[in-house]
């Protein structure tokens, strides 16, 4: 039996490489199991293609949301880079919801404020002082019109690591996957091929090297959806899971307060006291409440 890992996936047809790059195209025994890209397969070789037998355990696993369900998509990973910038605006709520997914799968994120030489740059950065301020790294970039800058303080970051790449549109996430992998054009028409899928790979979740070995460290780019799941995070475990709100948590009247309407919470007087930033609260609120719903 080989052990190899999920390059690339399209339903039940998976791309898998070894240990010595070479790429195969698999497809997933049982119908109950799923692969998503960073998963290590154990697979056996038929013909000229393979079938995954078995997944190895995994380090953790990220999910997306669609209209009707979370749905997994990258595993073992060691940081995720969000890209944001000033034009377009970033939504926080958006931001948010990748930091608590990432949190909840116990993964380290940076953000990348993108397009620091245009005006609207200001703004996005006094819109992240309440991110710095709890302690999340903000990488300053000018992807298109100060590339070398950009991979000299990139480069150091991302090796030896597998980094998600992850930002709304606009955001300059194909700018910095081009930058960092001048072939990436090269492999996404390799993985297009190999599962026969042609141009709709562009939406699918991709895995790059950055170098000729696994030190050198790997990409994963998934430029196909809006917004993450968060329908496995309790919605009691939310406060614990944003860094500005945790440290007040225990602190209430109540043992299992909401912090949305009951008296004596300590969260909601760190927010008058301003200690809280009040559009970190409103988000707090508005994804609590979306947890909190019946779910039909």
């Amino acid at each position: 039996m080989n052990i190899g890992l999920v390059v690339a996936a399209h339903g039940r047809h998976l791309v898998v490489e070894s240990p010595d790059r070479q790429r195969r195209l698999c497809h997933l025994r049982g119908k109950k199991s799923e692969a998503v890209v960073g998963d290590r397969a154990r697979w056996a070789a038929t013909g000229d293609e393979g079938v995954v037998e078995a997944l190895e355990p995994r380090r953790n696993l990220l999910y997306r949301q669609d209209e009707w369900r979370s749905k997994a998509f990258a595993a073992n990973l060691d940081r995720i880079l969000m890209l944001v910038c000033g034009e377009p605006m970033f939504s926080e709520s958006q931001l948010t919801r990748a930091l608590v997914a990432a949190a909840q799968a116990g993964i380290e994120v940076a953000i990348g404020l993108n397009k620091v030489d245009l005006p609207q740059a200001e703004l996005a950065r006094q819109r992240l002082a309440p991110y710095r301020k709890m302690g999340v790294e903000v990488l300053e970039l000018a992807l298109k019109t100060r590339p070398d800058e950009a991979v000299a303080l990139l480069a150091p970051w991302l090796a030896g690591r597998t980094t998600l790449v992850l930002g709304p549109s606009g955001a300059g996430k194909s700018t910095l996957i081009n930058r960092m992998v001048p072939a990436a054009d090269a492999q996404v028409g390799e993985i297009s091929m190999a599962l026969g899928t042609g141009r709709h790979t562009t939406t699918s979740t991709r895995w790059y090297w950055l170098g000729e070995t696994a030190e050198a460290g790997a990409l994963i780019d998934s430029p196909g959806f809006q917004a993450f799941g968060l329908h496995h995070v309790p919605p009691e475990d939310l406060a614990a899971r944003m860094p500005d709100l945790a440290p007040y948590l225990g602190q209430c009247r109540f043992y299992n307060c909401t912090h949305r309407h009951e008296p004596g919470c300590a969260l909601r007087a760190a927010l008058e006291r301003g200690e809280i930033d009040s559009s970190r609260w409103r988000i707090y609120g508005e994804i609590y409440d979306e947890l909190s719903a019946p779910k039909y």
